[in-house]
């Protein structure tokens, strides 16, 4: 058979497979239908560009593209709008006097829902399309060495992202000197650019528990 040599001295087997045989007939298969060789469809592994988040959605391409843009992208903060206009402009990016958002814990229970980011705040440079809300800096926090559980939600209100399970949380813990803490990072999924996100609180043990904090989202072209 063509594409086989028989074992001997040096041999990797008796039957040993002749890739470059093979490979030369396979080029020849079209690849579902469409006019490109399986070969040319292989060397975009090494040595053919992809369309990545320019390219088709949920694509392999398109998800090493939302990875590397994870990885390594520019980040963009907020904090308090200096002149917020209700739930469509909440958040402004740093700059002088910028004042950090403030959510306060319950009665041994959630507090209240406070939003973050309203429906004109994204994207917060250039055309993105989405961002993920996935960093924040503690700058102040009214219980010290207590451990406070944190929500973030992204929709219409919190209530209804509570609903959706469109929400993430973490526990923080307020060490005794705030001043010294470092970001805490945090997983959330993307979300359309213009949709809005809230967060609240929890201060395990406390009646009321407030938490002052600045936060940083990446922007996705696509």
């Amino acid at each position: 058979m063509s594409g086989f040599r028989a074992g001997g001295a040096g041999s990797v087997s008796a039957t040993a497979i002749d890739v470059e045989a093979i490979r030369a007939v396979t080029d020849l298969l079209p690849d579902a239908g469409a006019l490109t060789s399986i070969s040319d469809e292989t060397s975009k592994i090494d040595n053919a560009v992809t369309d990545g988040l320019a390219g088709v959605n949920n694509s392999l391409a398109y998800r090493v593209g939302e990875i590397e843009r994870h990885m390594h992208s520019y980040e963009s903060w907020f904090g308090l709008a200096l002149a917020p206009n209700a739930e469509i402009h909440v958040a402004d990016r740093l700059g002088t006097g910028i004042d950090p958002f403030v959510i306060d814990a319950g009665n041994l229970a959630w507090g209240s829902w406070v939003q973050v980011l309203g429906s004109s705040d994204t994207p917060a440079r250039g055309s993105n399309e989405n961002y993920d809300l996935h960093r924040m800096l503690v700058v102040a926090a009214e219980r010290t060495t207590n451990v406070y559980f944190v929500q973030f939600a992204f929709g219409a209100s919190g209530v209804a992202a509570l609903a959706s399970g469109s929400y993430t949380e973490f526990a923080f813990y307020s060490p005794a000197s705030v001043s010294r803490s470092a970001p805490t990072d945090f997983q959330t999924r993307r979300q359309a650019a213009g949709t809005k996100a809230w967060a609240r609180c929890l201060c395990r043990g406390q009646n009321t528990g407030t938490l002052s904090f600045y936060f940083g989202i990446h922007g996705y072209e696509g």
